[in-house]
């Protein structure tokens, strides 16, 4: 199997988290994820590493996840480019390799979103970070959280951006609609989550690392 002609979706699924309770919606509100990132509860992470399929140091990066303030908040999602080196054609949040001139996980998180998809920094408000996750492909991801006012503008790189797109975060709060798929690849079994989202024209098929670390902000935000 090449990682370049994989399709996740043909992995069976073997369990739907049915029995967890969702995130209620009161909790998603932008005062509430203030509230909580400001005074965090004892929880405990659940997914932190992925297993290798590529040898080599971790490379430190940095994500956001960007929850916009709607009436009912979204989180801002981006389409990969094919033509890219790692990880083409996913579903991914903004975000990319820590420079040697970004002070922070933050700053490198600021920077990368407004180079890919324009997002200008006046528009976000930093709430905190989840733990690091490593990733397959060798990245030490920091996830930093943020709200998004809903009046941004956004000019995505088309070399890099494909498309950018919201998903509801009280859907992606909800374990019914985490699926866990498992599979024999190199003589390993690998397991990873899928949260697929249909807008009603299109499946929007969030995995892999993506989907491991909003399962990492629903364990935050259920605790």
């Amino acid at each position: 199997m090449k990682l370049s002609t994989f399709d996740p979706r043909t992995v069976p699924i073997h369990q739907i988290d049915v029995h967890l309770p969702a995130v209620s919606l009161n909790c998603l509100q932008p005062q509430a994820l203030r509230q909580r990132f400001a005074s965090p509860p004892n929880w405990q992470v659940e997914l932190l590493a992925e297993k290798r399929f590529v040898s080599g140091p971790s490379v430190p990066a940095a994500v956001l996840i960007p929850l916009v303030m709607r009436s009912q908040p979204s989180l801002l999602l981006t389409l990969r480019t094919q033509h890219l080196s790692t990880h083409s054609g996913q579903i991914a949040f903004p975000g990319g390799k820590v420079d040697a001139s970004d002070a922070n996980a933050i700053a490198a998180a600021l920077r990368e979103t407004h180079e890919e998809i324009g997002l200008a920094a006046a528009s976000i408000e930093i709430l905190g970070q989840l733990p690091v996750y490593s990733t397959g492909s060798a990245f030490a991801v920091t996830p930093v959280v943020a709200l998004v006012r809903s009046d941004f503008t956004l000019q995505p790189n088309p070399n890099e951006v494909a498309e950018v797109f919201e998903v509801p975060l009280a859907f992606l709060m909800n374990p019914a609609h985490h699926q866990h798929h498992q599979m024999l690849w190199q003589n390993s079994h690998r397991h990873w989550l899928s949260m697929p989202y249909h807008d009603g024209t299109t499946e929007r098929f969030i995995w892999g690392a993506t989907a491991g670390m909003l399962r990492n902000l629903y364990r935050f935000l259920s605790a």
